[in-house]
């Protein structure tokens, strides 16, 4: 197993990525997913634990982007209080959107992290484009059929990275 599957660091939830723990690691923007990262799936609008970590992100000087495969509405209406970059139909893991992103944000790559739940499309993606990678726990179990099913391919990954940072 190639380490372009692993994410650089691994949270809970988006509360454990603090303005210091960026900077430690050299990062001034965030690519962010939506969907059981910020919020769980069935959620049309950002939360108020989104609201207040994304604010705290943008006081604290870090530059953000959405980068989502979901619909245009679906993020459109998702970013109407935000007030973000967004990329919709990103089509992760292609590096495409990931690098489109960094532009807008006008930072170079390993200045960016991405922040997701899914290895196969986030991680995978943001490590193929040089990026930071930060995989969160989803927040929500009810998952598509799909998503679901990757699930079962993300364990023994999940693993490598869990004896990786035991040594």
């Amino acid at each position: 197993m190639r380490d372009i599957f692993l994410p650089k660091l691994y949270v809970d939830s988006i509360n454990e990525i603090t303005a210091e723990r960026l900077r430690n690691n050299g990062i001034e923007g965030l690519i962010l997913d939506i969907d059981n990262t910020l919020v769980p799936n069935h959620v049309a609008d950002a939360d108020e634990n989104a609201l207040r970590w994304i604010e705290s992100m943008k006081m604290s000087g870090f530059k953000l982007c959405i980068v989502s495969n979901g619909a245009r509405k679906r993020v459109v209406r998702f970013n109407e209080r935000l007030k973000l970059y967004a990329i919709h139909r990103a089509m992760k893991p292609a590096k495409k959107s990931f690098l489109k992103a960094g532009r807008l944000l006008g930072l170079q790559n390993h200045q960016i992290a991405v922040v997701g739940d899914q290895i196969f499309t986030d991680i995978y993606g943001g490590n193929r484009a040089g990026m930071f990678t930060i995989l969160v726990k989803p927040i929500d179990k009810r998952e598509g059929r799909l998503v679901r099913f990757k699930r079962i391919f993300e364990k023994p990954i999940l693993k490598r990275y869990a004896a990786r940072t035991e040594n």
